[in-house]
């Protein structure tokens, strides 16, 4: 936009025009004969600009992601762009780390012709920003995963959401654990939980909410559950949140583990290796069952990372881009907000459970 912008207010006004020598030369000489090579290069040329209407004809959206270097995130802006090529639409996969890469990433597509876009932001408080950028430049947008809050921290409903059931997979989580703690006979005085989250998340604070709702219902001691801010949801924030917690207390003998997401789990195992607590007594529960997951369930020797909670990264990606394509072609706006719930996948049952879910 402001590059248009920029050559229109700028722009050499000899664009355009035939200087007075050349068409003093073009009146003076016999009739325009094209060589060879001329005519090669006007075909050329005309091809290349009949290709760029036609290919401009096709409806275009973008997939802005977070984390694109995340198992989750690769999973939906591939199933985005698989079913863009079944139904006739082109994907633009893009990563917004950061608000500033985010508007920057928004002015790109709208320069680029698209649409609309499917975006998972890398604040949920820069909903405002996002909403006003995509009313100035006539983009249609939904959320995936992450939903947008207002200035007044309430979850700005008018932005349709597809995602899973942040309270409802916290459940499953904490439920989860409780019971695999009963089966290994764990004793509830040695017994303690870790609990990882970044408040200023609503959708973390819902997932760990939950669990801990879970676990108290399953009679766990409220006063051993520890709590532990992480500054990243990757596995170094994980990592980072955990080992104070761990250090602290090294009165406990066995440890349940769980946070928002497989990745911040996985840190907080290698936590608890380094410092040389045994696999056999942490049981560490994730949620998202992507690449991260299946790779330490691929390990020879079992680890504390005991379970995912997966959902499918593959449904959401596909759905929400057939969602937008559908608001853009034929005015469908989508439902408020759709949320999905999860599948347990262990060690014994990953295989079949990615199959189940349609994972990549």
């Amino acid at each position: 936009m402001q590059l248009v912008q920029y050559l229109n207010d700028n722009g050499d006004p000899a664009v355009g025009r035939i200087k007075a020598s050349d068409r003093a030369a073009q009146s003076s000489s016999s009739p325009l004969v094209l060589s060879g090579l001329t005519r090669w290069v006007f075909l050329a040329m005309l091809g290349f600009a009949l290709g760029a209407c036609s290919q401009s004809s096709r409806p275009k959206i973008g997939f802005l992601v977070k984390m694109p270097e995340q198992g989750w995130f690769i999973n939906e802006q591939n199933a985005a762009s698989r079913v863009g090529q079944e139904m006739g639409f082109d994907v633009i996969n893009l990563g917004v780390q950061d608000g500033e890469k985010m508007l920057s990433a928004i002015d790109n597509l709208a320069a680029q012709g698209a649409q609309g876009f499917v975006i998972c932001p890398p604040d949920v408080r820069l909903g405002p920003a996002i909403v006003a950028r995509a009313q100035a430049l006539n983009l249609k947008f939904v959320t995936v995963d992450d939903q947008l809050q207002g200035p007044d921290g309430k979850i700005i409903e008018a932005v349709p959401h597809l995602g899973m059931s942040s309270v409802k997979i916290g459940e499953q989580v904490g439920a989860t654990l409780a019971e695999e703690m009963q089966h290994r006979g764990w004793n509830p005085a040695q017994t303690a939980a870790l609990r990882i989250s970044d408040n200023e998340l609503p959708t973390a604070r819902a997932r760990t909410d939950g669990a801990s709702r879970a676990l108290l219902k399953a009679g766990f001691d409220a006063s051993r559950i520890y709590d532990s801010a992480q500054r990243t949801t990757d596995t170094d924030g994980g990592f980072n949140a955990a080992t104070p917690v761990l250090s602290k207390h090294p009165e406990v003998s066995h440890w349940l583990i769980f946070a928002i997401n497989d990745e911040t789990v996985l840190g907080a195992v290698r936590a608890t290796e380094q410092l040389r607590i045994p696999a056999e007594n942490v049981i560490g529960v994730g949620i998202n069952g992507a690449a991260e997951a299946y790779a330490e369930f691929s390990k020879n020797t079992p680890t504390g990372f005991y379970g995912s909670m997966a959902v499918s990264s593959t449904m959401h990606g596909r759905q929400s881009a057939i969602n937008l394509y559908k608001w853009i072609r034929g005015g469908e706006k989508p439902p408020g907000n759709t949320e999905t719930g999860g599948t347990l996948m262990t060690r014994s049952n990953w295989r079949q459970v990615k199959t189940q879910l349609g994972l990549d």
